[in-house]
């Protein structure tokens, strides 16, 4: 009998997502999110892979424009079509917003992707601490 051996598929980077506790109240961060790089085409599969289901299919994501290369108008991501905006506003400009019909809207902190670790976990704590 003859095996085959084959390489190890390539595994992909540990997502750096957290996210803040399910609550009553509203939150004005619902957690935070360090992508590695600012190429939102190839870091989005990654982070929609990595949400809770019950948030359900995220059919639209909103990201600062100045911040973020090229956004196109709408990306193919796991079968599914997702809505890309770009808000110009600089009143948010390391989030992005994600919208899942009849579920809801997560605003996450992104930190930016050339952060050092010492300086991102404690952003990435203080997005997720409970609000009183």
């Amino acid at each position: 009998m003859t095996t085959a051996l084959q390489p190890p598929l390539p595994s992909l980077p540990v997502l750096r997502l957290r996210l803040a506790p399910r609550g009553g109240m509203p939150r004005p961060i619902d957690g935070a999110w360090w992508p590695r790089s600012y190429d939102l085409l190839a870091e989005l599969p990654q982070l929609l892979a990595g949400l809770p289901r019950a948030w359900g299919h995220i059919t639209s994501a909103t990201v600062n424009g100045t911040t973020w290369s090229a956004v196109p108008g709408r990306m193919l991501v796991f079968n599914q079509v997702v809505r890309l905006s770009r808000s110009l506003t600089a009143s948010a400009p390391h989030t992005i917003v994600l919208l899942a019909p009849g579920r809801g809207r997560w605003d996450l902190l992104v930190v930016p992707p050339d952060t050092t670790e010492a300086a991102a976990e404690p952003l990435m704590a203080a997005a997720v601490v409970d609000q009183v």
